[in-house]
């Protein structure tokens, strides 16, 4: 069977952090609140200046940023405000959801300016990239809404607070 988070560290901060676990625990959190079963992920653990190059590739925009994430595949709903699919795979033949990098030093830099924990904070950025995969977006005031009422339910279960409060 597949880990379901395969966690790929490029820098050694994320390590000594417990990224992996701390992942494959949001990452459980989220499904089991979802529903979805028999999905996988890749997450890399990276610092300001690889993300800085990623998010120029992929988004024009040459400046660090604290999470990005590609689907495998679009899931979005088809009305804003609407459930994306989210049906999955089975055990024996997860479907792989996508990527998701995150970035040292502008988590740790969110986490003291917001005072929160870095492994809250990082745990909801974990979750908001991991729902992005699956479909959900902020584009729209609808989506929005309910990324974010779906974020803060899924860290309640894990004990942690309102995110957006």
């Amino acid at each position: 069977m597949e880990p379901l988070v395969d966690t790929v560290i490029e820098d050694d901060r994320w390590e000594a952090f417990g990224l992996p676990a701390l992942a494959t625990r949001a990452a459980e959190a989220t499904f089991a609140a979802l529903g979805v079963h028999g999905v996988t992920l890749a997450l890399m653990g990276c610092d300001d200046a690889e993300i800085s190059e990623l998010n120029a590739q992929f988004r024009q925009k040459g400046k660090p940023t604290n999470v990005l994430s590609w689907p495998s595949e679009d899931r979005a709903a088809g009305e804003p405000g609407g459930i994306p699919d989210l049906s999955g795979g089975d055990e024996d033949d997860p479907d792989e959801l996508g990527d998701i990098a995150i970035a040292w030093e502008t988590c740790m830099a969110e986490a003291a300016d917001q005072k929160k924990t870095p492994e809250d904070h990082v745990t909801h950025l974990v979750v908001h990239g991991i729902l992005h995969l699956l479909g959900y977006d902020h584009v729209e005031d609808a989506d929005a809404e309910l990324m974010e009422s779906t974020e803060t339910r899924i860290l309640a279960t894990l004990a942690i607070s309102d995110p957006y409060a």
